[in-house]
């Protein structure tokens, strides 16, 4: 006779596993939406800093290019890890990291030593890492029909803090100011405070253990997930759905970090203040993160590639608007486009690697393409700064369209190959 498990307690184990799927997935967006803020209020006076502190403008995009090399570097580190200490002491340590990160920066700035706030910036890269794979953490705490959603609802995490960052910047520039401080310094104290309360979130509140939430949803939900030992990475790395999900991630990531770090130096240069550079920058960041249920939504209705296509495509209308703008608004518009389009890539990208790969594939595979994310976006920023200061604005933009082609054609064929 065959042994059944009773509906009701069959039942009671599914809203079980529903309940701390939620959980996680909030806390996720609780933790993206504070340590967005301290990461785009940074971003907002990345290149100034750049400039100032190293006294030359072609090394404007390097502050970035540093804690973006940090974040590539961690983001391997943080996915080896995850599988032995846990997804919860992970993030946590990591953007408990992020707060010396910040505090070394902040002290550089008050003491002009670049040197020293390259260092503090690495750190704060590896807080970037941690925060940026907690998508896929989202990702494999939910059954494979709704990972599309569940991926866009902790990049929306990111709306709030990155939207309202930009916008405090001039007010915390002024306070410094009146303090003593130079302007510059002011973001910095954000990072802090914002790293340390999102770090305060998920130690406290990311619970149960993701890890074992996960190993309880690929046994539920068996149907849809491929059985079988995990592949070697040379494998991996050759399916092609791997590839034009990285690709997609990975282009994006450099032609948006390419072109919106660049911005506020651009501005700079002609008169525009403060107040104006966070209204731009808020812009791009509320294109980055508002649409993010929408994008998976989209996801999961009309599939990723569609997505992404549509996502590279705003790239390279961003690309192109950008260089022609001179005053705020359109200039916001070009950079609203930049940041939608990397939503569409980034969260359509992350979706569709999640679902190529096995549960014992996916902390270190995610962890690999988000370091190749950081390290070509790091490139990506010491490159545009040494560009703009040699050639201009407008062949940022144009570099960052062509770029933005490679993805669209790139899954445009794949789309076409799964047809």
């Amino acid at each position: 006779m065959v042994n059944r498990v009773p509906s009701h307690v069959r039942n009671a184990s599914t809203m079980s596993l529903k309940r701390a799927s939620r959980q996680i997935t909030w806390s996720l967006f609780a933790a993206q939406s504070l340590a967005s803020a301290g990461f785009a209020s940074s971003a907002t006076v990345a290149a100034i800093v750049g400039a100032t502190l190293s006294g030359r403008e072609s090394l404007s995009g390097l502050p970035t290019a540093t804690m973006l090399t940090g974040s590539a570097i961690a983001a391997f580190v943080w996915g080896m890890l995850m599988d032995r200490l846990g997804r919860r002491r992970t993030l946590s340590l990591g953007l408990l990291l992020g707060v010396t990160g910040a505090s070394i920066v902040f002290g550089a700035v008050l003491a002009s030593n670049f040197t020293v706030l390259l260092m503090g910036l690495v750190l704060m890269g590896s807080a970037q890492a941690a925060v940026n794979l907690g998508r896929f953490v989202a990702a494999e705490v939910t059954p494979v029909a709704r990972r599309g959603r569940a991926v866009s609802y902790v990049v929306l995490g990111g709306t709030v803090g990155a939207v309202a960052g930009p916008l405090l910047v001039g007010r915390v520039a002024r306070w410094a100011s009146g303090a003593g401080y130079p302007e510059v310094a002011g973001p910095y104290l954000i990072a802090i405070m914002a790293f340390a309360l999102a770090g305060l979130v998920l130690l406290v509140s990311l619970r149960p253990e993701p890890r074992d939430i996960a190993k309880r949803i690929d046994d539920d939900d068996a149907v849809h997930t491929p059985a079988g030992e995990p592949r070697p990475l040379q494998q991996i790395f050759r399916e092609p759905g791997v590839i034009t999900a990285i690709l997609s991630m990975v282009l994006a990531q450099a032609v948006m970090v390419g072109l919106m770090v660049i911005t506020s130096l651009h501005m700079i240069d002609h008169d525009h203040t403060f107040t104006s550079i966070g209204q731009v920058i808020s812009s791009h960041t509320f294109g980055m993160f508002a649409f993010s249920i929408l994008t998976g939504q989209l996801i999961d209705r009309l599939g990723a590639a569609k997505v992404i296509m549509a996502g590279a495509f705003l790239l390279v209308l961003s690309g192109v608007l950008a260089p022609m703008a001179m005053h705020v608004v359109p200039l916001a518009l070009a950079l609203f486009l930049l940041g939608l389009g990397w939503n569409f890539c980034f969260v359509g990208g992350s979706a569709l690697l999640s679902s190529q790969l096995l549960p014992a594939e996916r902390s270190r595979t995610q962890g690999i393409n988000d370091l190749l994310i950081n390290a070509t976006s790091a490139t990506a920023s010491i490159s545009s700064g040494a560009i703009f200061a040699a050639i201009g604005f407008l062949a940022v933009g144009t570099i960052g369209a062509v770029l933005s082609l490679v993805p669209l054609f790139m899954t445009t064929w794949w789309w076409l190959q799964q047809r």
